[in-house]
């Protein structure tokens, strides 16, 4: 990392076209001062866009089979079933307790425990 010997400000990598090369510039955002970079390999920074529907994940079929929740031993008040996946959401203020929320593993009904 360079500054400006003028102003102090850090100087930033541009790139130049001189005839069929491209020569590697520091220049001074401030007030303009230029100095060709030296010949040791500098780290521009390469900004990869992408669209929103780039950043969606899609999850198939065999990926929604794919249970990771622990499971408990609780009835189900719907089906019956005593095993269900459990997980805990702080769904009130941070000094109250947590709700703890289940999934029957047989009717997928999701219900609700306050502790």
């Amino acid at each position: 990392m360079e500054f400006c010997p003028k102003c102090g400000t850090r100087l930033t990598p541009t790139r130049k076209k001189e005839g069929k090369k491209v020569a590697l510039q520091l220049v001074c955002s401030k007030c303009g001062y230029k100095k060709r970079a030296v010949s040791a390999p500098v780290v521009v920074p390469k900004v990869i866009e992408r669209t929103p529907q780039e950043s969606i994940a899609v999850i198939g079929k065999e990926e929604q089979r794919l249970r990771t929740l622990p499971t408990v031993r609780i009835e189900c008040p719907k089906c019956g079933n005593n095993l269900a996946y459990v997980w805990q959401v702080q769904t009130r203020g941070s000094d109250e307790s947590s709700t703890q929320f289940f999934r029957c593993t047989k009717c997928n009904y999701t219900f609700r425990e306050y502790s």
